[in-house]
């Protein structure tokens, strides 16, 4: 589908404004060691969810979005996956919580990962005071949305749901680490690296995830 950059503006804004009212969304909460924002309603000592969906959204909240408006011509499809998609899967990459596949438990996977992967790399990292992590939440956080080329994210999205895990983003991730892991032994300071790294949209992500899979058995 050919698709222009003020369609998917649209397309997307349309969504997420569809989005903050559904009060169904807070189901999640259900699953979630969180509560709902709240607010008390002017002139009175009612307290009701807001936004009524009980999300916050972040900067670049609509990138969980914006790749589906690629293949989803039909709005209201679209928007039914999406909320699928967050409910199952993406409210954990930014909630605090103990769930193993919450974004704090992903950090902590990245990091171990990593050091049984790249131990050189990571005590590379370690000796120069470098954190691979402040870069690498960062996409964890997004999904690698607004990171990767659109088709890449819509691959990895599909093994997110094959293995019914966000932890893939973990493994492509420190796939990524390991990709430039020649250039990072150059580096000798945190924005050294991040400049290495802040550019990664050539990234092909199956070809990353088996060198991975084939590394960890």
């Amino acid at each position: 589908m050919m698709i222009n950059i003020l369609y998917l503006k649209i397309c997307y804004t349309k969504i997420l404004l569809v989005f903050s009212r559904d009060t169904s969304v807070t189901s999640h909460f259900e699953r979630s060691t969180g509560n709902p924002p709240s607010a008390v309603l002017r002139g009175t000592h009612t307290t009701v969810t807001y936004p009524p969906n009980g999300v916050i959204p972040f900067h670049g909240f609509s990138m969980y979005v914006a790749p589906l408006c690629y293949i989803y011509e039909d709005p209201i499809t679209l928007y039914h996956v999406f909320r699928e998609l967050y409910v199952r899967y993406f409210f954990r990459l930014h909630n605090l919580s103990s769930h193993p596949q919450g974004v704090l438990s992903l950090a902590l996977s990245f990091e171990t990962l990593l050091d049984e992967v790249e131990p050189q790399l990571a005590y590379h990292f370690s000796v120069h005071d470098i954190y691979p992590l402040k870069i690498a939440i960062k996409w964890i956080i997004k999904g690698f949305s607004g990171c990767l080329a659109t088709d890449q994210i819509l691959q990895l999205w599909d093994c997110m749901l094959a293995y019914d895990s966000t932890e893939i983003f973990v493994v492509l991730a420190v796939g990524i680490m390991s990709l430039r892991k020649p250039v990072l032994l150059q580096a000798e300071n945190q924005a050294t690296v991040e400049n290495i790294l802040a550019d990664i949209s050539a990234v092909k992500v199956i070809p990353v995830l088996h060198g991975m899979l084939n590394n960890t058995r």
